[in-house]
């Protein structure tokens, strides 16, 4: 089976029920979801954001959030390790923030270890980087 990695935006737009996510359900029929476990994070944080600010419904935010506890049966998820540091591998123009590096060198590591087919974000500052590293870039409204 081919891999595609969702960065944390991709995989909140499939939780909060975007444009975007029956496509990635879709295409998750016939794939391996591959991410970092920083997405468990950084989607928790996300969802009491919006939450505590009355964006998202209870009900959503306890289906989300129940939804958010279960993705490690439907994801391979990479360790956030010391060998992912210090690689010294950064994009020549944009500099990302630190969580989208820590997104981008594990895509890195997935494309070295088995293969990815595609990398997927919903961010633009996300893609540029990627893009810049030569990752096979395909934004979540780019899916068929």
């Amino acid at each position: 089976m081919e891999r595609i990695y969702l960065d944390t935006s991709a995989y909140l737009g499939i939780l909060l029920g975007e444009e975007e996510a029956e496509r990635l359900q879709r295409l998750a029929e016939k794939k391996i979801f591959c991410s970092s476990v920083l997405l468990l994070i950084e989607a928790e944080r996300n969802l009491v954001r919006l939450s505590r600010e009355k964006v998202l419904k209870q009900e959503h935010y306890e289906r989300a959030i129940g939804q958010l506890r279960r993705v490690h049966e439907d994801f391979l998820l990479r360790d956030f390790t010391v060998d992912l540091c210090l690689t010294g591998s950064f994009p020549a123009v944009r500099l990302p923030r630190s969580n989208d590096l820590v997104h981008i060198r594990t895509a890195q590591w997935f494309i070295q270890n088995g293969g990815l087919e595609r990398f997927v974000t919903l961010d633009e500052r996300q893609r540029g980087a990627a893009l810049e590293l030569g990752l096979p870039v395909q934004n979540g409204q780019d899916f068929k």
